[in-house]
């Protein structure tokens, strides 16, 4: 069984898989488009919950909101199924792939053989779409690598029913209505506004506020921690950014190309204008990463460092803050 699916690389996994699917369902959207739409721009830190041994930071909603969001605000309806059972898992999946549907997962990063072994840790938020099966194999389009792939039959069950925080219990999930006509502009704008609010909620752990708290976490982590484990934290928080969760600059960048879209669209100049505000932004965040990763691997010769790393994402925050407030005024 193989499905006609043509594979498009994307930044990011959720975005591409609805992107990818969409596309293959006759509706032609973009991944900026989806991650703007989805208001996929997120911010939270949850240090009561470890991930790999430190607190858990994340730059995106909760797995499967980007494509729901986006569903709701174009009016399409997509299909989510949970198993208990393995077997019914595989069932369901395969009753998909005969009916020639191609079908997107989330899954368990850390038994992607596919994966190189720097990339693959216990992360079970994953994303990819699976469009036909062979007697040994199920064939896989994973929109953050270059070209499709595989995985054996038993490996994609592992992948599917990983253990741990976000547990996928086979969760599969596919577009069963699109509708002939959509209000893309409606739903940018709404898109556009749901992030602003996260973003500037009013709340220490979520988006810009989120970003302050943690920068102030840093500076206390040596002192509090050790070296040893706060060069951990360090670790993990530059790792979900930019390594699995395409959290700080690439997300940044995708938003911006969300927005360069938008601005013709909408007819909005200024949406152009913070396009490229974004992008600077974008940039930061890179640097931030440079930098958090040389303090991390002993390479930094700067005194204090994790105070100037500190000092770098309240900075970035700043900005943040600053951005938000001038694009919800240029929806409102």
């Amino acid at each position: 069984m193989e499905i006609n699916f043509t594979h498009h690389q994307s930044a990011h996994c959720e975005n591409g898989v609805a992107s990818n699917l969409l596309k293959n369902n006759g509706l032609n959207i973009s991944e900026p488009m989806v991650f703007g739409i989805g208001s996929g721009l997120f911010f939270v830190y949850l240090p009561f919950i470890k991930v790999n041994y430190a607190p858990a930071i994340s730059y995106r909603p909760m797995p499967g909101l980007i494509f729901n969001k986006l569903a709701k605000r174009l009016g399409l309806k997509i299909k989510r199924q949970k198993f208990s059972s393995e077997t019914n898992a595989v069932k369901a999946l395969d009753e998909n792939l005969k009916n020639n549907i191609p079908t997107g997962l989330q899954v368990g990063v850390y038994n992607l053989t596919y994966f190189p072994d720097e990339y693959r840790f216990h992360f079970n938020a994953h994303n990819l779409v699976v469009y036909g099966k062979t007697g040994t194999d199920y064939l896989i389009s994973d929109p953050v690598m270059e070209t499709v792939t595989t995985l054996t039959h038993q490996e994609l069950n592992k992948v599917r029913f990983a253990k741990g925080a976000f547990a996928p219990r086979g969760q599969m999930y596919y577009p069963i209505h699109i509708p002939a006509t959509i209000d893309l502009k409606s739903a940018i704008i709404k898109g556009i506004k749901n992030t602003c609010r996260d973003m500037l909620a009013p709340v220490p752990i979520i988006g810009v506020k989120g970003i302050k708290f943690v920068a102030n976490r840093i500076r206390k982590w040596p002192l509090k921690h050790g070296t040893k484990k706060a060069n951990h934290y360090l670790a993990q928080m530059v790792r979900m950014q930019e390594e699995i969760g395409t959290g700080g600059g690439g997300f940044r960048f995708i938003y911006a190309a969300f927005l360069q879209e938008s601005a013709v669209i909408l007819e909005n100049e200024k949406l152009k204008e913070l396009s490229q505000e974004m992008t600077i932004i974008g940039d930061l965040w890179r640097d931030f990463a440079v930098n958090a990763s040389r303090v991390y691997k002993n390479r930094s010769t700067q005194a204090d460092v994790y105070n100037t790393i500190a000092d770098q994402l309240l900075d970035i925050a700043n900005k943040e803050e600053v951005f938000f407030k001038k694009l919800k005024v240029a929806v409102s």
